[in-house]
């Protein structure tokens, strides 16, 4: 696989030739995406995927509502607002108040750990960018449905 041409053309698959591949493929990846480091100054903040997801969202996104965190997210807007109240006594994440509705708190990076946190995840994006660039919309759109189909199928044999 690693000495093909990037775009070649390639036969398709059958769904069982599918399937061994992808059984092949899934703990490598998951392998080396679990040996990416944690930068050191983030080490000590015991961060767990369900925080690198919300980081994700406010480092490609921009700050956010915890509403609209809980919206993407697809949590309760209370678990959330733990979760951010937890990564804002380590520093990680500030609140402040929406200029346009004093109400509404707005949830950002903060400033001193937001190059770490974009090394962090940059490796990643990058790779998913290369991988997806190639493909046109509605491929993506197949290729993310499929990932959130198993992720689902897996989820119900829990």
């Amino acid at each position: 696989m690693s000495t093909e041409r990037a775009g070649a053309a390639r036969p398709g698959l059958e769904t069982d030739a599918a399937i061994r591949a992808l059984l092949l493929l899934m703990p490598r990846m998951i392998g080396r995406v679990k040996r990416i480091r944690v930068p050191e100054e983030l080490e000590s903040l015991a961060l767990a995927p369900r925080h690198l997801s919300l980081l994700s969202y406010l480092l490609f996104d921009g700050p956010m509502t915890v509403n609209e965190l809980a919206d993407r997210l697809e949590v309760a807007p209370a678990t959330v607002s733990l979760m951010v109240g937890e990564m804002s006594r380590k520093g990680v994440l500030e609140r402040r108040e929406d200029e346009t509705d004093r109400r509404r708190r707005i949830v950002s990076i903060t400033a001193s750990r937001r190059p770490a946190i974009e090394a962090w995840l940059a490796r990643g994006a990058d790779a998913w960018r290369d991988a997806l660039e190639p493909l046109t919309p509605a491929e993506r759109r197949m290729f993310v449905d499929t990932l959130a189909a198993y992720e689902s199928g897996i989820a119900t044999q829990d």
